[in-house]
């Protein structure tokens, strides 16, 4: 018998099933460097540590987007390993920082499943939480994702999907206790605007554009141990209807984090994911742009504020040409057009 695994297909799941994912994996230096690289960010707090010794952490922390993704890699080979697509997120929680030397282990509890109508393909729910090696919850993060049957045909089973909160309360964010806003430093962060200077309904187009190339992407799933063949397997993703492979949603999501450095700059931790999905695949060659809107704002004391904000990632367009399209689409209730590749409900904290 082959010992070597295939990974679980939709049959492989049931409701309630706990997988504790292998390989934990301690994080270095270099995997901060490395994400630094092929993202570009320029978030102060993860490129100075001064910057970081003067807010009040002992260390510098990692960036949280390179947290989740690590962690979202541990659980690959048990979930999504044979995935069709990941479609959404919901009810990410940032819990606790993450330093150097720190070891992350995942563990996943099957909390929803459901037959697609087609016979081929099922969509199975999950709830995932990141430990560091004293046992604390760094993260938590809910998604669902469609994964082949091994076998075609319906099974008839019992459809559960689970009630998911459209948002993580302000009450409930979790506000590092080293986050000291009286000592932030404007200068080194590089914009001025703090939680006063945004307005809810506010659009702000980030304006730069990040080109994707094939090393690019290919490097991000190997530094975050994500294997799925829709991102790994040129050879097998010739013969789909994408003809090559696609590029992680995941790395799609830090890009656009990243692009919005310029206008959000101050916005230097992500406190939670709200909710989130992939509209659009994306490929090398792609050219991501990003604008966010201000949903939604509240101070939360002590010289710190939070906003909720809406970031739309489009490819090969600029906003001026797709705002009006988005606002069809908003006033008609219909699909955003094809250049959408993101749309991302998130909270930040930030001076005010």
């Amino acid at each position: 018998m082959n010992k070597a695994s295939t990974g679980r297909f939709f049959e492989d799941f049931s409701l309630g099933q706990v997988l504790e994912h292998p390989i934990p994996r301690t994080v270095t230096e270099a995997d901060a460097s490395l994400y630094l690289a092929l993202t570009g960010s320029r978030f102060s707090l993860y490129c100075n540590k001064e910057f970081a010794y003067q807010l009040g952490y002992a260390k510098q922390p990692l960036d949280n987007m390179l947290v989740f993704h690590i962690a979202f890699g541990k659980t690959v080979n048990d979930i999504s390993l044979n995935a069709v697509a990941n479609l959404g997120y919901a009810e990410v929680e940032f819990l606790l920082p993450v330093f150097v030397g720190d070891t992350i282990t995942v563990v996943s509890e099957v909390i929803g499943l459901k037959e697609n109508s087609n016979g081929k393909t099922g969509i199975v729910y999950v709830h995932s939480k990141a430990m560091n090696q004293e046992g604390h919850m760094v993260l938590s993060w809910k998604r669902w994702v469609m994964v082949h049957k091994r076998n075609e045909g319906m099974q008839n089973t019992y459809a559960v999907e689970p009630q998911l909160s459209s948002s993580v309360d302000f009450a409930s964010l979790a506000v590092p206790d080293e986050l000291n806003p009286k000592a932030y430093s404007k200068r080194m962060s590089g914009e001025s605007y703090t939680y006063s200077d945004y307005s809810v309904g506010e659009w702000i187009d980030h304006l730069s554009g990040v080109s994707i190339d094939h090393s690019e992407h290919t490097m991000a799933t190997r530094l975050y141990q994500n294997d799925a063949k829709v991102h790994f397997n040129h050879h097998q993703m010739e013969s789909s209807p994408h003809q090559q492979r696609l590029v992680y949603g995941g790395h799609i999501i830090s890009l656009c984090r990243n692009l919005t450095q310029n206008g959000l700059a101050n916005a230097q931790w992500v406190a939670a994911i709200n909710g989130g999905a992939h509209l659009n695949p994306s490929y090398a060659g792609d050219t991501i742009y990003a604008v966010s809107q201000v949903v939604k704002k509240q101070e939360l004391g002590y010289g710190m504020g939070a906003l909720r904000l809406r970031t739309l990632g489009f490819k090969n367009a600029s906003w001026h040409d797709l705002k009006p399209l988005y606002q069809q689409a908003m006033e008609s209730e219909t699909r955003l057009s094809s250049e959408f590749v993101l749309d991302l409900d998130y909270t930040v904290l930030i001076p005010s």
